[in-house]
């Protein structure tokens, strides 16, 4: 059975750090792509970073670039995110998802919802100004 957990949210102010992560379980371990997105309310859902597994190949949203970083790893099978220096626009609900599919190898736009089958419940990550 497929499981993702995600965990490490909370609040922070502006200017502030966390760390999230995802534990993956079941087929995901067999994973080639997987990310994190996030949902601000009334907002959809929007990819925030990927990674290819098998060569660590990463993308970032623009909004986030140079300030998250998106890591695996491969023992543990977890996904991490790093975030640093967050925004109060940073807030939202973030997800980890994971897909059995090479889509997220050539990112030719933004990612899509379809490229990931799973997906975790989510944890909050609030931001105060």
């Amino acid at each position: 059975q497929v499981r993702l957990v995600e965990s490490g949210g909370g609040s922070v102010q502006t200017g502030g750090s966390l760390r999230l992560s995802c534990a993956a379980s079941g087929s995901t371990s067999r994973s080639l792509c997987m990310a994190w997105w996030r949902q601000a309310p009334e907002k959809e859902r929007e990819a925030v970073a990927t990674i290819y597994i098998p060569d660590t190949k990463t993308w970032y949203d623009g909004s986030v670039q140079g300030r998250f970083t998106i890591s695996h790893d491969k023992a543990a099978n977890t996904l991490y995110l790093q975030m640093d220096s967050l925004k109060p626009e940073d807030t939202g609900m973030y997800y980890c998802a994971a897909d059995l599919r090479p889509l997220c190898s050539v990112v030719l736009g933004t990612p899509g919802e379809y490229e990931y089958k799973d997906w975790g419940q989510g944890t909050q990550v609030t931001v105060s100004s």
